[in-house]
């Protein structure tokens, strides 16, 4: 898998997601000794940029807005889970997505006084998981900011198929119809900060910050994501902007893929 890398990979270390709630001074200090878990849920909705070449000689260059995404959303699942015990814990996030599309068209012509119509219809179908599974483990713990330094591995699965089907008015030129597939799973080893800066003297309002790097079976793949929340007792609410991107190495069949969006989430701690 490969595709170009995007410069504005510059001030960038390495979803999807949404920020692990991390205990700030006196709560830290007192729950040192327990188990403290984060579990939330959240909506992304990216616009998704790429380009695949199928085994038969056929390339789709994917360039989907936010709004056709969700208009050709079948099905999705993004969700994140914590675990933290002192300094040490463990920090997971998916993303799962469902999504298709198609387009037809038509065109009427003569040919030795004879009209002659014909007809194509292409689809596309594209599923997608991404996983990250990583530990964390507590840099700095103050009231106004907590950082965390993370280390683990993501996972990209991705699974294209394309359909299509020509006819014509002609008898003698019959239809025409055929699929193309192209599936793959990359594993890649991530290193990145995640953390909170938090705003005002209640400390209600705070920024949450992602940011890794990571490659492997990929060339190259970082991802960030910053917004804006704010707490409750039971947890938090997130608005953010994430952006992922992929590198992948020459002669794999998914040439790039990038996918950038805004998410909104909250998260409930236990």
């Amino acid at each position: 898998m490969r595709q170009r890398i995007n410069t504005r990979f510059a001030n960038c270390l390495l979803a999807i997601g949404l920020f692990g709630l991390v205990p700030v001074g006196a709560q830290a200090q007192a729950a040192n000794d327990k188990w403290q878990w984060e579990l939330g849920v959240y909506g992304w909705v990216p616009a998704i940029g790429g380009a695949t070449s199928f085994p038969s000689g056929a390339s789709t260059t994917i360039d989907v807005s936010a709004r056709d995404v969700i208009d050709a959303l079948k099905m999705t699942f993004m969700g994140q889970i914590e675990a933290r015990k002192g300094q040490w814990g463990v920090w997971s996030d998916v993303v799962y997505a469902d999504l298709g599309g198609s387009k037809d068209g038509s065109r009427d012509f003569t040919v030795g006084g004879h009209p002659v119509g014909s007809s194509a219809n292409l689809g596309l179908d594209v599923k997608s998981t991404v996983w990250t599974l990583a530990g964390i483990y507590n840099l700095s713990s103050t009231p106004e900011n907590t950082t965390d330094l993370l280390f683990g591995a993501r996972m990209l699965n991705m699974k294209q198929t394309l359909n299509w089907s020509l006819a014509g008015s002609v008898p003698e030129l019959p239809a025409r119809s055929g699929q193309a597939s192209v599936d793959g799973t990359n594993w890649d080893a991530i290193v990145g900060l995640k953390g909170r800066y938090y705003l005002g003297a209640e400390r209600k309002w705070f920024l949450p910050y992602y940011v890794d790097v990571g490659t492997g079976q990929s060339k190259l793949t970082w991802q960030i994501n910053a917004g804006v929340g704010y707490t409750f007792d039971w947890g938090s609410v997130v608005a953010t902007w994430r952006y992922l991107d992929y590198d992948f190495k020459s002669g794999d069949a998914l040439q790039g893929m990038n996918m950038n969006g805004a998410l909104i989430g909250v998260a409930f701690q236990f």
